[in-house]
């Protein structure tokens, strides 16, 4: 079993932005597929220029979603109870969203997943992460889009919807351990050691590009914890 986690926000900083839109698809391979998603207010004004990615305005989620404390113990709620029986949580660009959801469940004074489930860590499977360790050299962007045409996944015209783009994911992940069976062979507690040096080994040489075009911008931290707290 896998279960696969995607948001939608109102900006791109997991530290300050709020969950627009959510869903945890349950995976059970030729079995079963549950899909569950969440409309919620956030309390604040959406930015014109995240609602063009996703389509939510501020109005609509006034008028339909659910008040973001309730919806996000919800969400946290579903995703404990999936990880207490081991289950990997597969998130694209797990570095923002877990630390998102930590973020905001510590902005509306609720349990964090580690202690919904009782213990402080979990087993998170990144495509995107995992894609850097099997094929590192490969030139190209990363982004969802262009891991789905890489692996030759079909893609929805419905990308940039939290459901839609948690079963690309899914479908992701199948495929690449289709081409990479040492991915699907690896037990998880390696395959998270396998993960913080891929990220770190990536983030190093992108620091290092930064560098050598005199970009002074902050680059991506080495340290990969999606798990972790962003303070």
């Amino acid at each position: 079993m896998r279960v696969g986690f995607d948001t939608e926000t109102t900006g791109v900083n997991p530290a300050t932005a709020r969950i627009v839109s959510a869903a945890v698809i349950t995976r059970v391979p030729e079995t079963m597929t549950k899909v569950k998603v969440w409309l919620l207010d956030p309390g604040v004004e959406i930015p014109p220029e995240t609602t063009a990615v996703h389509g939510f305005t501020t109005e609509h989620v006034r008028a339909y979603g659910q008040p973001a404390r309730e919806g996000l113990d919800e969400i946290a709620n579903e995703i404990a109870g999936l990880l207490a029986n081991e289950a990997p949580l597969v998130v694209f660009n797990a570095t923002f969203d877990l630390p998102l959801l930590d973020a905001e469940l510590r902005r509306h004074g609720l349990p964090s997943l580690q202690q919904r489930i009782g213990r402080d860590d979990y087993h998170v499977l990144d495509p995107l992460v995992l894609d850097r360790w099997v094929d590192r050299y490969r030139k190209g962007k990363r982004k969802l889009i262009d891991l789905l045409q890489q692996y030759e996944v079909p893609v929805s015209d419905g990308l940039h919807t939290a459901e839609v783009d948690v079963l690309a994911m899914l479908d992701l992940l199948e495929a690449m351990c289709r081409k990479w069976p040492q991915i699907g062979s690896t037990d998880l507690p390696q395959l998270r050691l396998i993960q913080q040096n891929a990220h770190r080994e990536w983030a190093d040489n992108f620091n290092d590009w930064l560098r050598r075009q005199g970009l002074h911008r902050p680059g991506p931290a080495p340290i990969w914890s999606p798990t972790g707290s962003l303070n």
